[in-house]
């Protein structure tokens, strides 16, 4: 198998991997809070204690995948033009 044509199977099945999970998961934790649904502060003591909601996942911890939100885009387009 040439370079090319391995490489060209190696994007499709990353591809693939990740449109099934987008079809599984469709949420996956918040990169800013870690999931949390809020910011870890420390206190004097260096202890941690909890901060303020997470501005970006609402304090809910999760978020939608950039794959599902492309895909739901995409449907919503399509459901509206063939009205």
């Amino acid at each position: 198998m040439t370079l090319p044509a391995f490489a060209s199977a190696c994007l499709l099945v990353a591809t693939l991997c990740y449109g099934v999970r987008c079809w599984l998961s469709p949420f996956g934790t918040c990169r800013h809070c870690d999931g949390l649904g809020f910011q870890l502060t420390h206190d004097r003591k260096g202890r941690p204690k909890r901060g303020k909601h997470c501005r970006r996942c609402k304090g809910h911890g999760i978020r939608i995948r950039i794959g599902r939100h492309l895909y739901n885009r995409a449907h919503r387009t399509y459901r509206a033009g063939t009205r």
